[in-house]
C-alpha cells in the first residue's frame, strides 16, 4: 500500500484527497520509486483546476526523486538502490511510491540532494531549453524574463547572468525583487506599479531585447511584445494568469517581424538521449556552482493542498518541494 493525493473532481485546492491505493510490483519496463520528495510546479494546478483537461479521477504530478525499489522484466540501466529523478509520465509523483518507466529516469550524482533533484527537473530543464534551444543566449543579450522570482525565473536568472547576458526580470514586489537581484538579475520591474515595456526601452536605451521568456500569459503577453525589438523573439511558456486570448497574426508583422513560440517542455525531452543530454548539462550548472537552487517552501505531501494555495496567491518564491 501507498498513500498519494487523488482529486475526483476539478476546483480548487479543497479537491485534493489524501488517500491510500495498493501498489502492484513495476511491470516490463518499469520501476519502483520510493519517493523522498516530490516538486510543485504551476502546471499542477493547470491539471487540477481543469484548465488542461484530464480523465479523473486522477493522480497529480510531474517530478519527484528517491530510490529505486524493484526493477520490471527488462530494465537494464538501473538497479534497486539506485538514486534517481524523473520528470514527465503519467500524473502521480504526488504520492510516497509509485511504478514508473525506467525511460524517464536519469540518475542523480550523489553531489545533490533528492530535494534538488525533485526540484530541479521540471523547471531547471526548462530553463535548460529556453535559455540554450528555444533562443539560445549569447554573451552580451539582454533578455527580459518575467517572474524572476519564481522557480524557473531564478534559475534563469543565474544561468543567463553565466552565460554572460544582462537579465531584467519582472517581479511583484519589492522583497522579491532582492530576490531577484540575489540571483543574478541585474534590472528588477515591480509590475505592480512600473510599466515593464517602457522600462525595458529605458534600460535598453530604446532598443528593446531579443527574447521575452513569459510565463504569465493573458495578463503580460501584449506588454511583453512591446519589450522586442525588430525580429525579437516572444516565448511564452506558461498561464499563470490564464491564456492568451486570440490575436491577428499580422500584429506581429506590424510589432517588428516579431517570432512567436509556445513550447513545451515534453517536446524538448521526448528522445531520451536530450533527456540525458539536457540533464547532464543542468547538473553541472548546478554542481559548479552558477546556478543555486533556491528550495523556499516545504510542506508535507499530505498538505498538497496548502501548497497550491500559497503558490497561486504568488506568495511563494524559488522552488517548492512536498516531502512523503
Amino acid at each position: 500500500m501507498t498513500h498519494l493525493i487523488r482529486f475526483d473532481r476539478i476546483g480548487g485546492p479543497d479537491v485534493l484527497q489524501w488517500v491510500e491505493a495498493d501498489l502492484p510490483p513495476p511491470a516490463a519496463g518499469e520501476v519502483r520509486i520510493r519517493h523522498e520528495a516530490v516538486g510543485v510546479n504551476y502546471i499542477d494546478t493547470y491539471h487540477r483546476s481543469g484548465l488542461y483537461p484530464l480523465t479523473l479521477p486522477s493522480g497529480l504530478g510531474q517530478e519527484a526523486a528517491g530510490v529505486i525499489e524493484a526493477v520490471g522484466e527488462g530494465v537494464v540501466d538501473f538497479v534497486p538502490g539506485d538514486r534517481v529523478a524523473y520528470v514527465g509520465g503519467p500524473l502521480g509523483a504526488y504520492s510516497e511510491s509509485r511504478n514508473i518507466a525506467a525511460s524517464l529516469l536519469v540518475n542523480l550524482p550523489d553531489s545533490l540532494s533528492f530535494e534538488q533533484g525533485a526540484a530541479m527537473m521540471m523547471q531547471g530543464l526548462t530553463a535548460q531549453y529556453l535559455l540554450r534551444r528555444t533562443y539560445r543566449v549569447q554573451p552580451g543579450d539582454t533578455i527580459l524574463i518575467h517572474a524572476a522570482a519564481g522557480g524557473v525565473g531564478l534559475i534563469v536568472c543565474q544561468w543567463a547572468k553565466a552565460l554572460g547576458a544582462t537579465v531584467i526580470g519582472t517581479v511583484s514586489s519589492d522583497e522579491k525583487a532582492e530576490i531577484a537581484r540575489q540571483h543574478g538579475c541585474d534590472h528588477t520591474i515591480i509590475y505592480t506599479r512600473e510599466p515593464v515595456s517602457a522600462r525595458v526601452r529605458e534600460i535598453t536605451a530604446g532598443e528593446g531585447v531579443p527574447v521575452v521568456y513569459d510565463s504569465i500569459g493573458k495578463d503580460t503577453f501584449m506588454d511583453s511584445l512591446a519589450c522586442l525589438r525588430p525580429l525579437g523573439v516572444m516565448v511564452t511558456f506558461g498561464n499563470a494568469s490564464g491564456p492568451v486570448p486570440a490575436f491577428e497574426p499580422a500584429l506581429l508583422a506590424k510589432m517588428g517581424s516579431l517570432f512567436l513560440t509556445r513550447p513545451t517542455l515534453f517536446h524538448y525531452i521526448a528522445r531520451r538521449e536530450d533527456l540525458l543530454a539536457m540533464s547532464d548539462e543542468l547538473f553541472d550548472v548546478v554542481a559548479s556552482g552558477q546556478v543555486r537552487l533556491s528550495i523556499n517552501q516545504r510542506y508535507p505531501l499530505k498538505d498538497a493542498a496548502v501548497a497550491h494555495r500559497e503558490l497561486e496567491a504568488r506568495r511563494t518564491t524559488g522552488s517548492t518541494v512536498l516531502l512523503p
